[in-house]
Formats: structure tokens, sequence, C-alpha cells
């Protein structure tokens, strides 16, 4: 883990949705262990379908369930300089770079852990 952020990839290879969550609470603890790391950037992928699928369902709605433990849940197509909760999130772990920010990218959950 360098940096404020540590990634996760929960859509590549495909995982039953127990082990996402499994996997999604690790990355947790992981990175609340860390004195530098407070983001978790899940990527969940879209789907094949286009709409959206069953990973960023189980991703987004374990994030839902967890909110207390989070001082924000950014969907990735909110994650621009425009949203308030990344604003936010910038000021106060600084204007690291992430090319995830300007695109909109719906395959990713952002995750700013307490």
């Amino acid at each position: 883990m360098e940096g404020p952020v540590y990634t996760i990839d929960v859509a590549h290879p495909p995982r039953h949705p127990d082990r996402v969550e499994e996997e999604l609470n690790d990355a947790v603890r992981r990175v609340r262990a860390s004195r530098h790391v407070r983001i978790l950037k899940v990527i969940h992928g879209y789907g094949s379908s286009g709409k959206g699928g069953t990973t960023a369902t189980v991703a987004r709605n374990w994030a839902f369930r967890h909110r207390a433990r989070f001082r924000a849940i950014i969907n990735g197509e909110e994650y621009t300089p425009f949203d308030a909760a990344t604003q936010e999130m910038r000021a106060a772990l600084g204007n690291y770079d992430d090319p995830d920010l300007l695109h909109g990218n719906a395959g990713i959950l952002i995750v700013w852990v307490h």
C-alpha cells in the first residue's frame, strides 16, 4: 500500500458474492491498520450486460450496510472534482494522482474509511 489509496479488484476473476464480502472486509481491516492509507478503491466491474453486474451490486450493498464505518462512499460515476464528498475527501487527504477521477467510472467504488 502506497499513498492514501488501497485498491482491490473483486471483479477479476469473478467471485461468489460471499467471497467478495470477505475480501472487502479484509481490505477495510488493512486500510484501518495502515498509518497512511484512508481510501479503499474497489474495482467491482460493471457486468457484461452493460446494466451493472452481481459483483457491483454486492460491493455497493456491502458499503451501504457498513456505511457507519466510513466517512464517505462515492460511486465511481460520481467520483469527479465536482462532487462534494470527493472534494472533501481530497481536501483532507491531499490531491493525490488518480486516473479514475475524471472518467465517471461506474465500475469502481471509493470508500473513505474512518
